[in-house]
């Protein structure tokens, strides 16, 4: 399969995290749209490779990006710190535990976007629930979940966020 779509969101109140990431082979579309979230920046929108630390980028290659415009040095601190961690930390442990398979992790590319909302404040919440939520959006991903029978099956559900 030329391209993996995972979603996941996990937590609660301002730190809650919403994952919504490509996985595919960087010779394809998610290629393609990895260099250009790397290539085409813009301001408040400052996309990112995750890493475990500074010099040791995860394996597949993954770009954050931001699905929220950043406003200010404290919410761009949480994109490029407990975000980053927990993404990073989230794909390696993904690759680790066979979920991505290893012998793609120099192939693949992911694309991943990481909600931070402005008003976010516990950065110890922000890495758990973002952690969480992109390893639960890759086994998404990985596994072609929700079939389609799934998705009919919860298709009546409330969505928490719909606003009525």
């Amino acid at each position: 399969m030329s391209m993996f779509i995972g979603e996941a969101l996990t937590g609660d109140g301002n730190e809650v995290s919403h994952i919504d990431l490509l996985i595919g082979d960087k010779n394809g579309p998610v290629g393609v749209a990895f260099a250009n979230a790397l290539a085409r920046q813009s301001e408040g929108h400052t996309n990112l490779l995750a890493v475990l630390t500074p010099n040791l980028a995860v394996k597949p290659a993954t770009v954050m990006v931001t699905k929220v415009t950043i406003k200010g040095m404290r919410q761009a601190v949480q994109m490029f710190g407990p975000a980053q961690a927990a993404v990073a930390k989230a794909v390696a442990d993904s690759v680790e535990a066979g979920v991505i398979p290893k012998n793609k992790a120099e192939d693949y590319v992911i694309v991943c976007g990481v909600f931070i909302h402005p008003a976010a404040e516990d950065n110890k919440k922000i890495y758990d629930y973002n952690y969480e939520a992109t390893k639960m959006a890759i086994a998404n991903a990985m596994g072609n979940k929700p079939s389609a029978d799934e998705m009919l099956a919860g298709k009546n559900a409330d969505h928490p966020f719909k606003g009525f």
